[in-house]
């Protein structure tokens, strides 16, 4: 269901991209993948009912394992502004079977073959190249355990239950959170027991109604990851050691403390990538909340997919949320040429114009995949700026370059 939505809601953009870099041949060939879908036939059925499950079971320690992802606290606006709201925060949790997936050595090589890793005098190099893609593939290949619900321990000693997981055996839900904060405080939110959260707690951020806030893209405009090629995705997602896009953190790290914001890092990479990107953006950038797809793919042409066709109304949706959250910040877009973040931020900007107070945008360069296409193009990005102040938007090469357009927001 998610694929052939994705597929009804490709752009133009994407389908010249997708054709340019050969998508969909190389998608006809890649191997079937091992079914993710273990679990009971009650559970199958229920989970259509998603949060109101009333055959919902907790998650057990002994087999289940859960991903507890990041977020951040807000405080509704309220009609009267000097009533300030209780602080409140979207929970989403992830459901996996642990110890599943074992038998993927067919699937390793095949990607390795895929993507062309030579093989050594003495094998190392292709066997060390295939022990992180076993290692980056697997969540891809664990049981997802939908209809499953967990405990956590919120701010302060109480404790809350999330869940049940739905169809795609994640669950989301708002829920406040209890106590006295300050803008730009981090708190944990821990599993119980601890044991069942695989990736540790999740850290809420807190952000008051007022103040800046960045929207990031993550491929190719903070992470090496070459959309436009399909071998360039897997060879960046499942092999290589990942790089930050040259001077980017530098960047980041000078809008931080020149605008203190809240951060959010939005991509169209399903949910089995949170941890890869996680450890990555802790790594170079300031800590934020990561919005994926709600997707878990079970075959590697739905992934590819998930970065490349119906990218735009996917992240206009998640911004809307992200308005609906903070409506008074203001707002920083930031994305690159691969795919369509012009077009996605200036269908923003045109539904809220004073919540957007500048957009940039990264040309990507030097693949020949996207210098086949039009969008590098000045057309391409007056087209996806039609209605957007010239002075809004900014299309850069250098993350040099933003460093006085940065400046000139302080104060504003």
């Amino acid at each position: 269901m998610d694929q052939v939505r994705q597929q009804m809601q490709e752009s133009h953009q994407e389908r010249e991209t997708r054709s340019a870099g050969a998508f969909p041949s190389f998608e006809r060939h890649l191997p079937a993948m091992i079914s993710r879908r273990e679990y009971s036939l009650v559970d199958s059925l229920t989970s259509y009912l998603g949060l109101r499950n009333p055959f919902s079971q907790a998650v057990n320690p002994n087999t289940d394992t859960v991903w507890l992802l990041d977020s951040t606290a807000y405080r509704p606006v309220h009609v009267y502004p000097h009533r300030p709201q209780p602080w409140q925060a979207e929970f989403v949790v992830a459901y996996f079977q642990r110890n599943t997936g074992k038998d993927i050595s067919k699937f390793v090589a095949d990607i390795a073959d895929k993507i062309g890793l030579s093989q050594s005098s003495d094998g190392r190099v292709r066997e060390d190249a295939e022990r992180t893609i076993r290692e980056r593939l697997q969540p891809f290949l664990d049981a997802i355990k939908p209809a499953r619900t967990v405990h956590v321990e919120l701010p302060g000693g109480q404790v809350q239950r999330l869940g049940p997981g739905g169809r795609n055996a994640t669950s989301s839900q708002t829920i406040g959170v209890p106590g006295q904060h300050k803008d730009g405080e981090k708190a944990e939110v821990t599993a119980i027991p601890e044991v069942v959260s695989a990736l540790g707690p999740m850290v809420v951020d807190f952000a008051e109604p007022e103040g800046w806030a960045i929207i990031s893209d993550v491929d190719d405009t903070v992470k090496v990851t070459m959309t436009p090629t399909p071998i360039g995705i897997l060879r960046t997602t499942f092999v290589d050691t990942p790089k930050p896009i040259t001077g980017m953190p530098e960047l980041y790290q000078h809008i931080n403390a020149a605008l203190h914001p809240t951060w959010f890092y939005l991509s169209a990479s399903p949910y089995n990538l949170y941890p890869f990107l996680r450890t990555f953006l802790r790594s170079f950038y300031p800590q934020g909340t990561m919005i994926l797809r709600d997707a878990s793919w079970m075959d590697l042409a739905g992934f590819l997919g998930s970065l490349t066709q119906g990218t735009q109304s996917y992240k206009v949706d998640r911004m809307e949320k992200v308005y609906k959250w903070l409506p008074k910040r203001k707002t920083i877009c930031i994305g690159d040429s691969t795919q369509t973040d012009p077009e996605s931020y200036g269908e923003i900007y045109r539904k809220h114009p004073h919540w957007i107070r500048a957009i940039y945008i990264r040309k990507v360069t030097g693949l020949a995949e996207l210098d086949a296409t039009d969008k590098n193009t000045d057309a391409r990005f007056e087209a996806a700026f039609k209605g957007v102040p010239r002075n809004v938007w900014k299309v850069f090469e250098d993350p040099g370059e933003l460093v006085g357009a940065v400046e000139g927001l302080v104060g504003q």
